[in-house]
């Protein structure tokens, strides 16, 4: 019993023992002062941000497809008709909304590349001006979705970047853009969150998160700090409605800076390649890999430039040049800013043991594009009715499908076929057929002829989790 005492008191005093710590009380509060003529505001350090960011406004003529019979064009059908012929669908001009950030005094002007895109005329209005100027297109980057254009016109207010890498969660922020098309509109936020990706919106992700109020019309518009330099490019938001819920999201200001200055310089974007697919560290492995950071190598492609360097599926890729590499995004992103055929040391974790590999980096999508491919013959059994292609970067982002899923997406299932009484839908993404893992259509036709009339086994992603499909 004196045991069951003093084990009792020793761990009450034990419990005792922790205390929470607590910040003093609050004895004063400060604010900004207080006058009878003074206020509070950021006018001064941002005037001449607003000064730089302008409305853009796109057509684009949209062909009403009945018009391609050349007998609606006939001016006997058209006066015999009469009022028949008017109600027939004519060709149409589409306009959109849109903001820009002027970036150099003779004209540069950064925006989205969802903004101008396909945009027969694209018409730029400065700020507290009615006046219109024709837009020139210097070049686009659907995967970082940025875009150039240039209008002719001097000695242009433009506005600085910032070092998006030293901005910090808590940070006071601004947007400033052309909401609904209201004209220039300024609000205030903090930044949220850094480095989001894998949202499903660009190839290349690595967001600045805010809770400024962004809606449709501030895309390609400026976040800024306090001082009214660029900290990024504002581009989408989370929405259940259209409107703001305070998520947002911008494209770094560095990231901004790499992508615009290569596309002034040469009008493309060129990013080099590895050939790999990766995926960050799980629990499960965090052992294997000492609890080092970095992304692991879960396949190679064919060729590729990290294969015929050696590297090996289950590397744990560390560093690049020297960088620490946290995640599979940030290897991602990091690459994608080096150019094909430079020369890179990439340091990677295998077998506990560290190897250094100088590899020569490719040029990404080089080399013939896949077709889609229609399963039509007899021949296909189960399969026959399905239409699948390869996934680009421009399908990952339309169905924000995310970088470690691979294989071929279904595009269409014909009604009442037999793939469609198999179980495939539109949008399902084919990853394995029995041993062969799927990575385009030539895949896809290949195994489909190594399993000809045999019962074969497919891995399906669907919009709901995964399934098996069992076919003949």
């Amino acid at each position: 019993m004196k045991n069951k005492i003093f084990l009792s008191l020793a761990l009450a005093s034990a419990l005792c023992a922790f205390q929470v710590e607590s910040m003093p009380d609050v004895t004063t509060r400060v604010g900004p002062e207080v006058k009878d003529n003074v206020v509070y505001s950021y006018h001064d350090s941002i005037k001449g941000a607003i000064s730089a960011v302008v409305n853009i406004s796109t057509q684009k003529k949209i062909k009403a497809q009945v018009q391609n019979n050349p007998m609606f064009n006939d001016p006997f059908f058209q006066q015999f008709f009469g009022d028949l012929y008017n109600q027939i669908p004519k060709d149409r001009i589409e306009r959109a909304l849109g903001s820009g950030v002027i970036i150099s005094s003779d004209g540069y002007i950064i925006t989205n590349n969802h903004v101008i895109d396909g945009a027969d005329k694209i018409l730029v209005t400065l700020p507290n001006s009615t006046k219109e100027y024709s837009a020139t297109l210097v070049g686009t980057d659907p995967d970082s979705d940025l875009a150039v254009i240039r209008i002719d016109k001097k000695d242009l207010p433009y506005i600085k970047f910032a070092n998006s890498s030293n901005a910090q969660v808590g940070d006071v922020v601004f947007a400033i853009g052309n909401p609904f098309g209201v004209g220039e509109t300024v609000t205030k936020g903090i930044i949220s969150a850094l480095n989001k990706n894998g949202m499903g919106i660009n190839n290349y992700e690595n967001f600045i998160q805010t809770d400024t109020s962004i809606n449709p019309g501030n895309s390609g518009g400026a976040l800024i700090d306090t001082r009214g330099a660029l900290v990024g490019i504002n581009t989408a938001i989370i929405s259940r409605s259209g409107g703001n819920l305070g998520i947002g999201f911008a494209i770094p200001s560095d990231m901004v800076k790499q992508v615009v200055t290569q596309l002034i310089k040469d009008g493309k974007i060129e990013r080099g390649y590895l050939g790999v697919g990766i995926q960050d560290v799980s629990n499960d492995l965090r052992d294997t890999y000492n609890n080092q950071e970095g992304a692991v190598v879960i396949s190679l492609e064919k060729d590729s430039p990290a294969k015929k360097a050696g590297m090996m599926v289950w590397d744990l890729i560390t560093e690049v040049n020297g960088k620490k590499i946290k995640d599979s995004a940030e290897l991602k992103n990091f690459i994608g800013t080096l150019k094909p055929n430079q020369d890179v040391n990439v340091k990677v974790l295998r077998d506990k043991k560290e190897v250094v590999l100088n590899i020569k980096l490719a040029e990404r999508n080089k080399g013939k594009k896949d077709s889609p491919v229609s399963t039509k013959g007899s021949e296909e059994g189960e399969l026959k009715g399905l239409r699948v292609e390869s996934i680009t970067p421009q399908i990952r982002q339309r169905y924000r499908i995310t970088d470690e899923i691979q294989g071929v997406i279904v595009t269409s299932v014909a009604e009442d076929s037999p793939a469609q009484e198999a179980g495939f839908n539109q949008g399902d993404i084919i990853a394995q057929i029995e041993n062969i893992t799927i990575k385009n259509t030539s895949d896809f036709t290949n195994a489909l002829n190594k399993f000809k009339g045999k019962s074969k086994r497919i891995l399906v992603y669907t919009s709901n989790g995964v399934k098996t499909i069992v076919t003949k």
